[in-house]
C-alpha cells in the first residue's frame, strides 16, 4: 500500500493537503513569471540561473554572468533560514514560514520602487526558496511546489504503473494530484506574466492572497476524516 492509500484514509497533515499544495504551486509558477518579466532572473528554477551564469561567463559576459549570481546567493540564504524555522518552530513552520514569505512579498511590494534590484532580484528568490524547503510533500508523497520536472516524472511513472501493473486507485491519485501540480503552476506562470505585463504595481498582490489562503488553512483545526 502506497503512503497516499493511508493518506486517503487516514487524517493528512494540514500543510500537505491538495489545497494548499496546489496553491503554492500557483505561486510558484507565479513569481517565476514575475522575476523573468521584471529582473530577467528565475525566482525559483535556479538551475536555469546557473546554466545562464555559466552562458554568460563562459563568452566572457561578467556583467550579465553575475546578474544570475545574486538570485542563487539569495536562495541559498531562503534556504537556511528555513532550515533554522525548522529546527525552532517546529510543526508550525509551515504557518510560519508562510506568514513570512506574506510579509516579505509586502514589502517587496513597496519598497521595489525604489530598490527594484535589491527587492526583486533578492528578495523574491529569499522568499521563494523558503516554500521548497518547508512544503515539501502531498498527501505523504515527495512533490515541488515550484518546478514541474519531478512532479511530470513521477505523475507518468504512476500512470504507466496503474496502466500496466492493473488498476491501483491510489497509483492514478498520486498521478492526478502531480498532474494537477503541474498543471496549477503552469497557471501561475500564466497568471503572472498577464499580472506583471498589465499591473505590474499590484502584480505580487495575486501570490499574497495565495499565501494567506495557505496560512489559513494550515492554522485551521485538523479535521480527521469520517469513518
Amino acid at each position: 500500500m502506497s503512503s497516499l492509500d493511508i493518506a486517503a484514509g487516514s487524517s493528512v497533515h494540514r500543510d500537505q493537503t491538495v489545497e494548499v499544495v496546489l496553491l503554492l504551486a500557483f505561486a510558484g509558477g507565479y513569481l517565476d513569471a514575475y522575476t523573468w518579466m521584471i529582473h530577467g532572473v528565475m525566482a525559483n528554477a535556479q538551475t536555469a540561473n546557473l546554466v545562464l551564469l555559466w552562458v554568460h561567463g563562459i563568452v566572457g559576459e561578467w556583467e550579465e554572468a553575475l546578474h544570475f549570481l545574486a538570485p542563487i546567493l539569495a536562495f541559498a540564504v531562503g534556504i537556511v533560514i528555513a532550515a533554522w524555522l525548522r529546527r525552532v518552530t517546529g510543526e508550525r513552520t509551515p504557518a510560519i514560514s508562510t506568514l513570512i514569505e506574506i510579509v516579505l512579498l509586502v514589502a517587496i511590494g513597496i519598497l521595489h520602487n525604489r530598490l527594484p534590484d535589491l527587492a526583486g532580484t533578492l528578495g523574491i528568490s529569499l522568499v521563494a526558496a523558503m516554500q521548497p524547503a518547508v512544503f515539501t510533500k502531498v498527501e505523504g508523497v515527495a512533490c515541488s511546489t515550484v518546478m514541474i520536472t519531478g512532479n511530470m516524472r513521477q505523475a507518468i511513472e504512476a500512470l504507466f504503473a496503474a496502466t500496466f501493473g492493473g488498476p491501483q486507485l491510489g497509483t492514478l491519485r498520486r498521478s492526478g494530484i502531480l498532474t494537477a501540480l503541474c498543471i496549477a503552476f503552469g497557471l501561475g506562470v500564466a497568471v503572472g506574466a498577464f499580472a506583471t505585463k498589465n499591473i505590474p504595481d499590484l502584480a505580487l498582490g495575486i501570490p499574497v492572497i495565495a499565501l494567506l489562503i495557505v496560512l489559513l488553512r494550515c492554522e485551521a483545526p485538523r479535521q480527521e476524516e469520517p469513518r
